[in-house]
């Protein structure tokens, strides 16, 4: 194991490489960091050099400014790449990960072999890929949201993980609160707000690209996630039945396996 601290322009930015081979390097989501990935690394790192990170403000990485700009995502991936020399990753990134993974893939396109968006269109407007199931699935995803709000339940963690397993739900809490200092809700308007990317330009990016969704998504519009990823000149769409926004942590197996499926040459 690597480890190590990345300085970059108003933040410290940490990662971890584990393995050796080709490299994957995992991007995580809002309620994450680093650790988010602890059931993909010891399942990748037997033929991938296995990279994860916290981003600018997530814990232990910091950020002079108190809330990160989603715009310095991709410099500080692109940073990360650099600085282990990197010539060509494949990501995995979830959620708030997209932001800096789709952006560093249309600036780097030759650098990107395979990119993995799981329940996230990072940049890209999805909801222009296919209008009406993004606007059937608001009205649900608004009433579903206020329903595991009411239940205390973590609406990217979701129903099925608190009922079935209280010990993930347990962990995914205690990692979303190692950065209870950072003002999430403001960062979430600041993801949106940069959510603006035509998905006609889904088609500069040349590399194989996954979509995958959760069925039981209340944060990510997994309905319109099929027609998002005809948008890709390589893209394909899988859908994990029953599971929620984090798929990768809720059902991580099979997860692993069909990101592995993809992955294989």
């Amino acid at each position: 194991m690597e480890q190590g601290i990345l300085k970059r322009p108003g933040a410290d930015v940490h990662y971890w490489s584990f393995g050796s081979g080709p490299a994957l390097v995992f991007a995580h989501g809002l309620g994450g960091s680093a650790l988010s990935w602890w059931q993909q690394v010891p399942y990748f790192q037997h033929r991938w050099r296995c990279i994860t990170f916290s981003h600018r403000g997530f814990a232990p990485s910091t950020v002079a400014s108190g809330l990160p700009d989603p715009a310095d995502y991709a410099g500080d991936l692109a940073a990360l790449a650099d600085h282990l020399g990197l010539d060509r990753m494949a990501i995995v990134a979830q959620s708030m990960g997209g932001w800096g993974a789709v952006e560093f893939a249309l600036q780097s396109p030759l650098r990107v072999s395979a990119l993995v968006l799981a329940a996230t269109s990072g940049t890209f407007d999805a909801s222009q890929a296919d209008p009406k199931a993004f606007a059937d699935w608001q009205i649900w995803a608004a009433a579903e949201r206020a329903r595991l709000a009411a239940a205390a339940i973590h609406p990217a963690a979701g129903e099925a993980m608190a009922r079935d397993r209280p010990d993930l739900k347990f962990l995914y809490s205690s990692i979303d609160a190692m950065s209870q200092a950072l003002d999430k809700e403001a960062l979430r308007k600041r993801l949106f707000a940069a959510r603006v990317r035509p998905v006609a330009d889904a088609a500069r990016l040349p590399m194989p690209v996954l979509v995958a969704c959760g069925e039981k998504d209340p944060v990510f519009a997994s309905p319109v996630g099929r027609a998002f990823a005809a948008a890709f000149p390589r893209g394909r769409h899988i859908e994990f039945a029953k599971a929620g926004h984090s798929a990768y942590f809720e059902i991580a197996p099979e997860f692993n396996r069909r990101i592995e499926t993809f992955l294989a040459p």
